[in-house]
């Protein structure tokens, strides 16, 4: 009988992204099995890059959380009934939070392996296992998996972006007048908290800069960042913000640098292979880095007052990457 395995990471975008390296782990110890991911409805297409996953089950956690008990229940019953036609052998949890706990015993499974952060969740668990030192979240889900007995001989991060993704951000190069054969800078300027912002203005520096000196610039975000975004837009820079999420990453995809702060973009970038630049407000154990690029970074000089990062030191940086990529930066 063939094995049947469910993953669980509901949010957010970085989060998620950051499993891809458990995943491909996943298969290659269990390179038969049918993988389902289940996640947040908002982040179900991101699956689409995770070759190694076959089914995924999405969750309408607005329904759940609705005040109308029908729209509750019925979305209630029809995903408890998902997770159990399922039949799953095991279940790894890769949140490890309350919702995901009662999730993964829900399912039934014989096999529920997560990381318990608070001990009364560990009923939920067949192997519970407790966090260790701060690590990069992309190898404390790996740790998870060899503390479960599992073998991670090769550490892969490659997110497989399907053809038509790439298509419609070359269509969108195209009705923006961009080449994507010329240097493109694409800039990720708004993060899912103000303490890791870099002020817009700052990024609009950088931007202004690189233009005069004839490298495109797209400025990107999700459909939220629209308004905050109007005085790239205003300044002529092409704006992509809400755009669907995986032409979001075939747009990063024809780009030539990626710049911009600890959000999902800049790891789904990562993870595609691209050079980033990412800002960080603190550089902490367990930090999410560029994941297998440390060195991938501008860091404020204090915790949490990333705006006293300066402009000359992120130009010197983004002017070091073009160079390793390009060998100059002549357009």
């Amino acid at each position: 009988m063939q094995e049947s395995i469910l993953l669980i990471r509901i949010k957010s975008i970085g989060d998620v992204v950051l499993t891809l390296p458990a995943v491909h782990a996943v298969r290659e110890n269990f390179p038969s099995a049918r993988i389902t991911f289940l996640t947040s409805e908002e982040n179900a297409s991101l699956l689409g890059g995770f070759q190694e996953v076959n089914r995924i089950i999405k969750l309408d956690r607005a329904a759940l959380r609705s005040s109308h008990p029908l729209k509750v229940a019925v979305e209630f019953l029809g995903l408890l009934w998902r997770l159990r036609a399922g039949r799953f052998s095991l279940v790894i949890d890769f949140q490890g939070y309350g919702e995901t706990a009662w999730l993964t015993w829900l399912t039934g499974a014989s096999q529920r392996w997560g990381r318990v952060h608070r001990s009364k969740r560990g009923w939920a668990y067949t192997r519970p296992t407790k966090p260790g030192p701060a690590v990069h979240p992309a190898e404390a889900h790996l740790h998870l998996l060899q503390l479960c007995g599992l073998r991670v001989s090769t550490i892969r991060n490659d997110f497989g972006l399907p053809e038509t993704a790439v298509n419609a951000a070359r269509a969108w190069f195209t009705e923006h007048r961009l080449d994507a054969d010329k240097p493109t800078l694409y800039v990720q300027p708004l993060t899912s908290g103000p303490h890791k912002n870099w002020p817009l203005e700052n990024y609009l520096v950088v931007a202004r800069s690189w233009r005069s000196r004839g490298v495109q610039v797209v400025m990107g975000g999700g459909p939220d960042d629209r308004a905050a975004l109007e005085p790239a837009k205003r300044e002529g820079f092409a704006v992509s913000a809400g755009v669907p999420l995986l032409v979001t990453a075939g747009l990063m995809k024809l780009s030539t640098l990626i710049l911009g702060g600890d959000t999902g973009a800049v790891h789904l970038a990562v993870a595609q292979g691209k050079r980033v630049l990412m800002l960080l407000h603190q550089n902490t154990p367990g930090s999410p880095l560029p994941f297998q690029h440390p060195d991938w970074v501008v860091v404020a000089a204090r915790p949490v007052a990333i705006a006293g990062i300066p402009v000359a030191d992120v130009l010197a940086a983004t002017e070091r990457a073009f160079n390793e990529l390009t060998g100059s930066v002549s357009c």
